[in-house]
């Protein structure tokens, strides 16, 4: 049994302002339909006492603390810039005339 018509998907298809042809109409209808019917499937599942989880898989943080530590000395990255501007680095204007 189609969980789609056809006519549903000309229908969803002129929302969203697509031009669909018969075929891509006729495949797209049968295509969602096993979509549809898949989570059909899922759905009727019995889930009594699996808890909720929002990763299949146990997932951990990989990223290192963030601690406040040293950072390069400015002097010295300016030092070895290739333009260097009221202490900052100088690069092209990339954006065109400023306002």
């Amino acid at each position: 049994m189609a969980r789609i018509t056809r006519d549903e998907v000309a229908h969803v298809a002129g929302l969203a302002r697509l031009r669909l042809t018969d075929d891509e109409l006729e495949r797209f209808t049968e295509q969602l339909g096993t979509v549809l019917d898949h989570a059909a499937d899922v759905a009727s599942l019995d889930l009594a006492g699996v808890p909720r989880t929002a990763h299949a898989m146990a997932v951990t943080n990989v990223l290192r603390p963030d601690e406040p530590r040293p950072s390069l000395d400015r002097e010295e990255v300016l030092r070895s810039a290739p333009a260097v501007e009221a202490n900052r680095f100088r690069v092209p204007r990339i954006l065109g005339d400023a306002p």
